[in-house]
């Protein structure tokens, strides 16, 4: 049985309910990801772990690399529908991670086939802007199987996405890091400067000052900004 948060009763259980969940918002490369997924509340796909114990559907952050992919391969059998929206770098840059993780969701949703009766966001916090009935729960990736296979979906689809970018960028790291500051990717960042890849707002530029003057500065009513993490 779907562990779905519209038991709790606080929201009416609708006809069809998509889980959503993003990948790839604390990057300093790379696009955020976002996928959308519909169940029919079905009992969800299992993987053979050790031994007779299984390995269930869960948040893609608490599944190996390996068990992601298995997954992968086989949620798309077992859900009813799903649909990838993503916002690139340049566009992070021009409106701000929010309004950019906002417009990635909406893709998602709206590359659905049918439009949802209702939304599961994995957070506390409904950045739809009241486009879709929203249920807003922390951790949700967790404790309802809709949002964990989106959780999957969305990670799996951002780590190929920046394998093939390391590629192109080798010294990066990117396959190994997917855009997160990892000590190879801020090392490769001091010596070669940042990549049309890279998230040319975000502070991490203002420490390192052979690069800073490559900073793109965005009015800061148009999102929020990123702490640096260096």
């Amino acid at each position: 049985m779907e562990r779905h948060l519209c038991e709790t009763g606080a929201v009416p259980v609708a006809g069809r309910i998509a889980g959503v969940d993003e990948v790839g918002r604390g990057a300093w490369a790379g696009p955020v990801v976002v996928c959308a997924a519909v169940t029919d509340l079905s009992e969800p796909p299992e993987l053979p772990g050790r031994g007779k114990k299984t390995v269930k559907l869960t948040d893609s952050k608490l599944l190996t690399a390996a068990h992601r992919e298995a997954f992968a391969e086989v949620l798309p059998d077992w859900l009813i529908a799903h649909a990838i929206g993503a916002a690139g770098p340049e566009e992070i840059d021009e409106v701000g991670m929010t309004e950019a993780l906002r417009r990635a969701a909406v893709r998602a949703l709206e590359g659905l086939p049918q439009r949802p009766d209702m939304v599961i966001l994995d957070g506390d916090k409904d950045f739809l802007k009241r486009r879709w009935p929203v249920r807003c729960e922390i951790k949700a990736d967790q404790r309802s199987v809709t949002v964990a296979a989106a959780s999957v979906l969305a990670k799996v689809h951002r780590d190929r996405l920046m394998a093939e970018l390391g590629r192109e960028h080798p010294a990066y790291g990117f396959g190994e890091s997917a855009g997160y500051p990892s000590p190879v990717h801020q090392e490769a960042l001091k010596a070669h400067g940042p990549t049309p890849r890279h998230r040319m707002s975000w502070s991490y530029l203002d420490d390192l000052p052979q690069w800073r003057h490559l900073k793109r500065h965005r009015d800061p009513l148009a999102g929020e900004g990123q702490l640096s993490l260096l």
